[in-house]
């Protein structure tokens, strides 16, 4: 059976001989827009360089520090942990939602302050989450007229249970691909917790909305299929990002401005607010997940386009498909180039190399296999007579 050239970079064999492997081929390459079809977002720098953001309350003019300063149950279990993938476990194993969006971001700042490095950790089988909202098949959830919520607050509800998700989304990708961080690179995981420090704000500012409405987070069932995809995801760092920032947290990007409308028509000006600030802070979190499907791309010898298209029927398999309406503007500023997921978008260069796809990832994947054998060839060759 063939393995797909992108999986080959987290398998066993790769990680151990990954460190024999000749400098030029796990370098990465400054991104070339004579090369790739990709522009950055111009503001992730200054998202990654920004300081700590303790403006987890809601106040009259917006985002602000909580009134009260955090305290909750467990904070002592992440003094002993000296790792960031042990830090990411520990948010990943606390159910109350509450404490594990405060956990988060206390754990994203332990490790930011104190510098801790990267580290190895085993995440759990699943995250833990609380008695509430009950898990049921999309099919199951009830229509606004039947949830016992006015509209504001069912929508808010819906996505304070996304932004749940999203907290854990991040932690496991760290958690879950530490072992591969010398490939990988720090900045990936350091991105990832980020991202996971950000959705926890995200969440406590529903939280707090929802409460403010007279409702908990909890009051109404919730599906489960965002973890669903992350767990299909869970061996392959490219699909990983595939079906989680490029494709969920994109249609975040898409609905947002149609749920602010939705806000600003039922009246609930405070909420729209505060899903309109959650959707420009979205830009960013896309942003990464371009920037490191692209990194992940070059490693690899592949062009980042054809790959994603070449993803299309393991999106299949998810049950997740690419379709509109887009925000092509908020899309756009992500960096994420319209031919990778918009059908009517034609890359000519991408047309031209399409038939022989599947035989350059064969090639690709030879290339690796023939290297890390003589790498590990070599090594027993030169060890010691024992």
């Amino acid at each position: 059976m063939q393995i797909h050239p992108l999986k080959l970079m987290l398998s066993p064999t790769f990680a151990r001989c990954s460190s024999n492997l000749k400098p030029y081929f796990l370098k990465t390459k400054p991104f070339s827009s004579s090369s790739l079809d990709f522009s950055p977002w111009s503001g992730l720098q200054s998202w990654r360089e920004s300081p700590l953001n303790k403006n987890r309350f809601w106040g009259p003019n917006g985002p602000q520090t909580p009134p009260s300063s955090i305290d909750i149950n467990g904070t002592s279990l992440l003094d002993s942990a000296s790792s960031l993938a042990e830090l990411g476990a520990l948010v990943l194993s606390t159910s109350d939602p509450l404490s594990k969006s405060k956990l988060s971001h206390l754990a994203f700042s332990k490790w930011r302050n104190e510098k801790l490095p990267i580290g190895v950790y085993d995440p759990p089988s699943r995250p833990a989450r609380p008695p509430k909202p009950e898990l049921v098949s999309p099919k199951e959830i009830p229509a606004p007229k039947d949830s016992g919520m006015p509209l504001n607050a069912y929508m808010l509800h819906n996505l304070a249970h996304v932004e749940l998700n999203a907290i854990d989304l991040a932690w496991d990708t760290v958690v879950r691909f530490s072992p591969f961080s010398k490939i990988l690179e720090e900045g990936f995981f350091a991105d990832f917790a980020h991202v996971a420090d950000d959705e926890s704000r995200h969440f406590a500012w529903c939280s707090q909305r929802l409460d403010e409405l007279g409702f908990r987070y909890g009051d109404m069932p919730a599906h489960n299929l965002l973890w669903r995809e992350c767990e299909k995801s869970s061996d392959d760092v490219a699909a990983r990002l595939a079906v989680i920032p490029l494709v969920q947290e994109a249609r975040g990007l898409d609905a947002g401005p149609r749920l602010v409308q939705k806000l600003v028509g039922f009246g609930d000006n405070k909420t729209s607010k505060i899903v309109a600030r959650i959707a420009d802070e979205e830009v960013a979190h896309v942003a990464v997940g371009v920037y490191w499907f692209v990194s992940v791309c070059q490693k690899m010898g592949r062009a980042p386009c054809s790959t994603f298209k070449g993803l299309a029927d393991l999106l299949m398999e998810y049950n997740v498909e690419l379709k509109g309406p887009f925000n092509y503007s908020a899309r756009d500023e992500a960096g994420i180039p319209r031919d990778w997921y918009d059908k009517s978008s034609t890359n000519k260069q991408d047309e031209v190399t399409k038939p022989d796809t599947t035989e350059k990832l064969s090639v690709v994947y030879e290339r690796l296999a023939s290297i890390i054998a003589m790498e590990t060839e070599n090594a027993s060759l030169n060890k010691p007579a024992g």
